[in-house]
């Protein structure tokens, strides 16, 4: 026997259902928005492959030994001017914890982490694979450059990340997601979730001896 999933909605005392504007529908589950979503995950994406790309290797295809090197010493340079007395960082606690991970001697397999880090993510937006979780750490990754001072880009890049993470059903819907998450679960919008729900013992008792009338 199978039946629709229970849902759990904020409605009013009244019982009206509380929905999301059609606006916010239109841009975050409606897959003819994808397109949108699309050309801005690529361009994202794109600027993390440039990030991570230049900091493991330099112009002449050669791995960046001031990230790739093993005493990861661009990260480390980069972490010792955020604790620094002429640190751009506003928060002491991330200053304390910046000033941990150094001491801990973190930086030469850190420094290769976020390098990579930012190519996959880079990597995983164009092509539009889990979208939501690449977001994710992509946004991380900006959040901490935020906290450490740096501005650039980082507070639009967040804010991108943020949106693309709320809208992770359709924003894959034109690359690798539209495969990969219906696989999972995932319904694309018109496709209901129903669940199969056990049958009580009893129902099935009585079922089975109204047959057998």
């Amino acid at each position: 026997m199978s039946t629709q999933a229970p849902l759990h909605r904020v409605t009013t005392v009244k019982g009206t259902i509380v929905t999301n504007p059609p606006l916010a529908r239109l841009i975050f589950d409606d897959t003819r928005f994808a397109v949108v979503w699309l050309v801005i995950r690529v361009l994202v994406g794109w600027e993390w492959v440039q990030a991570g790309w230049h900091k493991i290797f330099t112009a002449d295809g050669s791995f960046n030994p001031a990230w790739m090197g093993a005493d990861g010493a661009g990260l480390a340079g980069f972490w010792t001017n955020i604790v620094g007395p002429k640190s751009t960082a506003n928060y002491g606690w991330y200053k304390s914890f910046i000033q941990f991970l150094l001491d801990a001697g973190t930086a030469p397999w850190f420094s290769k982490l976020v390098a990579f880090g930012e190519l996959a993510v880079g990597v995983a937006l164009i092509v539009g694979a889990f979208v939501g979780i690449a977001a994710f750490f992509g946004a991380l990754m900006n959040w901490n450059y935020v906290m450490a001072g740096v501005a650039s880009s980082n507070g639009l890049l967040f804010l991108v990340g943020g949106l693309l993470m709320l809208a992770w059903k359709i924003a894959g819907y034109w690359g690798l997601d539209r495969f990969i998450l219906p696989r999972l679960g995932m319904p694309w919008p018109g496709k209901p979730i129903v669940a199969d729900v056990p049958v009580a013992s009893s129902t099935r008792s009585a079922s089975a001896s109204g047959a057998d009338r």
